[in-house]
Formats: C-alpha cells, structure tokens, sequence
C-alpha cells in the first residue's frame, strides 16, 4: 500500500512521459504509440555471430555468419541489440545518454531481455562497458551500468559495476573509421585485480549503449577473456546497421 502511494504522489508531481516524444503516457517506461511505431526492433534473420540483419545489407557469407564475422571473427560468442541505431533509434539513444532521460531505462530493460535472452540464460554476470572518470564527471551517469542494473533486477543476472576500468580517457568514437575506432580503444580497458578471479571461468554479458564498428565490445572481450573468463557476449540497446 505504500509502494502504491508513493507512485501516485510521484505521478502526480512527475507524470509519465515517453522515453522518446515526451508525450503523457500510463506508466514510466512506456513509450506512446507514436514513436512506438517509428523505432526499428532487430529481428531475424540475422548473424548468428555478431547480430548483424542481413535484411539490412549484411551479407550472408555461409554457415549463418555474416561476410564479417567470416572474414574477421570476433572474440565474444554473440553480439546481440535490441532495436536499430537509425533516425528514431539515434534520437532514443542520445536522449538517453546526454539528455539525462534516465527513466527511460525502464523502457529498455525489457527489450534488452528479450534480444538477449540466449545469452543471459547461461550468464554468470553482467558487466557494463566503463567510462573513464572524467567523463562520468561530466555525464554523472554510466548509461551501460544503469541498463545492466535494471536487467539485473528483472532477470536476476548478477550486476559486476566494477569488472572493467578503463584504462586512459579516450575521444570519442564519432567519426571515426573502423580501423581509427579500433586503435583508439585498444588496450584501453582492463579486468581490475580485485576481480579477476570472479571473472575466471565466468560467462559474461558485455552490457553496453551502441554496437558500431564492434571495436569497444572487441576490446572488452578480450580484456575479460585475458583474466580468464569462459566466453563474452554482447548486448547493447542499440546497433548501427549496414544499408
């Protein structure tokens, strides 16, 4: 009864908006019809890797893997994303990121659950992609750990805030190319020693905002699997998708 109270004096001082149009809604989380319309969930079929829709201009290369994944094999087990970075999906995103519509991670806990629902049922932990303290400074929020919190509490994964630090502040990835976004994170992340023996022997979802060129999760990976971990896999909001 009092949990119940509290929502509705919150409501009535803060009522629900939608995560992307602002537009009145029923409960927080909820996103109004309207733009519910407009954002791009990512649907089979897909790599079986990398979660790349080959409907989208990915290219089948055989066995259900991409031309990619084929040609430069990841070292997580599978990426997954729930819905596509385009023109809704950025403004979702960003708004999220920079804008500080932190509740709309409600919105978003479900479909990280159900885009990732392969890899979560054999996880021993989440871990979200860390940012280095200056920008937590300037942004006063991780938007990756505040995600992997959520679905912690609505899947019961353990949430791992700690796992990785981030090694040097790095630019933004923005335009960038592949390759430059490869070399501006290499290196840049690592399993602290307070938890590197949690880590061994683990299986793990990589918890993070955008898959773009697939260099951040690539390093992450890499950093978890050198502490020992068993495998990684991947599982974002978003996902920038080839046309």
């Amino acid at each position: 009864m009092l949990a119940h109270a509290a929502r509705t004096l919150l409501h009535m001082v803060l009522p629900p908006r939608c995560a992307l149009s602002g537009a009145p809604v029923d409960a927080q989380g909820m996103v109004a019809p309207g733009a519910w319309a407009q954002i791009t969930f990512i649907t089979p079929p897909f790599c079986r890797c990398c979660g790349e829709m080959f409907g989208f201009g990915g290219v089948e290369a055989g066995g259900g893997l991409c031309d990619r994944c084929v040609a430069d094999p990841p070292p997580f087990v599978t990426a997954r994303a729930a819905i596509a970075y385009d023109g809704t999906g950025r403004d979702l995103v960003l708004s999220f990121k920079h804008a500080d519509r932190t509740h709309a991670v409600a919105a978003f806990t479900p479909w990280l659950a159900r885009a990732g629902a392969g890899a979560l049922s054999g996880a021993d932990a989440l871990v979200p992609v860390p940012l280095h303290p200056r920008r937590i400074l300037a942004r006063r929020y991780n938007q990756a750990a505040l995600m992997a919190n959520a679905l912690s509490g609505a899947t019961g994964v353990p949430h791992w805030p700690r796992a990785l630090v981030r090694t040097r502040h790095t630019p933004h990835q923005v335009g960038l190319s592949a390759g430059q976004r490869a070399a501006n994170v290499e290196g840049a992340f690592a399993v602290r020693d307070s938890a590197r023996a949690a880590v061994a022997g683990r299986t793990l979802v990589l918890v993070d905002d955008v898959l773009t060129s697939g260099a951040t999760a690539r390093s992450c990976a890499r950093a978890l699997l050198g502490a020992g971990a068993r495998a990684v896999h991947v599982l974002t909001l978003a996902r920038v998708v080839r046309l």
